[in-house]
């Protein structure tokens, strides 16, 4: 599975320009997903030196990203080049502005894991709409 992973306020607190503290168990579980065959895509707002710091910040702990704001490592991401797109074409993205907000890194493990990403919104409390069951349109304000 292709993974993008931001980096401020999903692996570091967010500090940014600066580079924040780890996020409890945040390296740990990258290199478990890179041990379970994923590609992790690091997708950053960073560029440049600010985006070499966390690139860096990531290795001397062990996460070697498959690719860094970009799709593939050989891809061009020159701005000139017409077939370049920041647009990600990952399966799964890891991020703090996740509705719902960041899960801690042990549920986002375990839910990819599982091969069920949506499990923490497919609880009970959550009903979905069955297509055999006629459903009466609710306001807005109902739920």
């Amino acid at each position: 599975m292709v993974i993008a992973v931001d980096f401020d306020g999903t692996i570091v607190e967010h500090k940014y320009p600066k580079i924040g503290e780890e996020l409890p168990f945040a390296t740990e579980t990258l290199k478990m997903l890179i041990r379970d065959q994923h590609k992790l895509i690091l997708w950053s707002v960073r560029e440049g030196e600010l985006l070499e710091e966390a690139v860096e910040w990531c290795r001397k702990r062990g996460v070697e990203f498959y690719a860094v704001n970009r799709d593939y490592p050989e891809e061009n991401g020159e701005k000139s080049n017409s077939s370049f797109s920041r647009k990600l074409k990952a399966d799964i993205w890891i991020d703090d502005r996740n509705i719902g907000g960041l899960p801690d890194w042990g549920e986002i493990y375990h839910m990819i894991k599982s091969g069920n990403p949506f499990s923490r919104y497919s609880n009970s409390n959550h009903h979905y709409q069955d297509n055999n069951v006629k459903q009466h349109k609710k306001k807005w304000w109902q739920f």
